[in-house]
């Protein structure tokens, strides 16, 4: 095999915060000498979540065995997931913005089981695959906050951001905070675009929206917008465009990539 240097778009702050993790980690377990460096294993990290290498290509690149690459991933995982903010820090910070935008987005996944209709609470109808819900609050600049633990795909955005805890959070917290129509009786905090009305019952049809909804639509949809760029940057994480872990274990792929995030910004 064949090996060549490549580069990722991921901030020196964030590689020398894993390294420092696991060399305090190494020091706590009193290991005396493993084939990479903390450093090196920080790369290697990094280079399998955010550009997808497969085991195989990162223990040719790195000169180690698939098993090594195989430790040395789990290993790190678990120290970044245990980093990653519970809800309650997030609404901490959040309460120190002028707002939040609360959105769900589907990571696909394709290690679901396809018998005995094991697969159908991973199947979203919406986005015509199978997949994860997460949902991610970001601040008014499109900073990441949070990302919530994995549901299966089929959850609806307000079903999930509820069992999560995250409409009571922000409401009892007092957050202003902008979503889109999913999250229709979110709250008073959660504000949320214009619908068209009722049926009229003399037409048949929906009334439409007057001028001024129209405008305060449009200038909801202005600021939500950024919040669009944290949802974008999670699947810059190529690992998580399609997830190849079985469900269980995509909670921690999923936090490890948050605290990155988090350190990267």
């Amino acid at each position: 095999m064949m090996s060549y240097p490549s580069g990722m778009t991921v901030s020196t702050r964030a590689l020398i915060m894993l390294t420092d993790l696991l060399r305090a980690h190494r020091t706590s377990k009193g290991t005396r000498w493993r084939r990479l460096d903390p450093g090196r294993q920080a790369l290697l990290v990094v280079a399998h979540l955010r550009k997808g290498e497969t085991y195989a290509d990162l223990a040719c690149g790195f000169g180690v065995g698939t098993s090594t690459v195989y430790r040395y991933l789990r290993e790190a995982l678990a120290l970044l997931a245990a980093m990653a903010p519970t809800l309650a820090q997030a609404i901490e910070i959040a309460r120190r913005k002028a707002h939040v935008i609360l959105d769900g987005t589907l990571l696909r996944i394709d290690r679901v089981g396809m018998t005995g209709g094991r697969d159908r609470p991973y199947y979203s109808g919406k986005h015509k695959c199978h997949g994860l819900n997460v949902q991610v609050i970001a601040d008014p600049a499109g900073r990441l906050v949070w990302i919530s633990p994995p549901l299966p795909g089929a959850r609806h955005d307000m079903g999930a951001a509820r069992e999560h805890g995250i409409i009571d959070a922000l409401n009892h917290a007092e957050i202003q905070t902008l979503a889109d129509t999913a999250y229709q009786g979110g709250g008073p905090l959660v504000r949320v675009p214009q619908r068209r009305r009722r049926i009229d019952p003399d037409t048949g049809r929906r009334r439409r929206l007057s001028a001024t909804q129209k405008a305060v639509n449009t200038a909801h949809a202005r600021r939500r917008g950024p919040g669009e760029r944290a949802n974008a940057e999670l699947k810059n994480w190529k690992i998580l465009r399609k997830i190849r872990a079985s469900p269980t274990r995509a909670g921690t792929l999923v936090a490890a990539v948050q605290t990155l995030m988090i350190a990267n910004s």
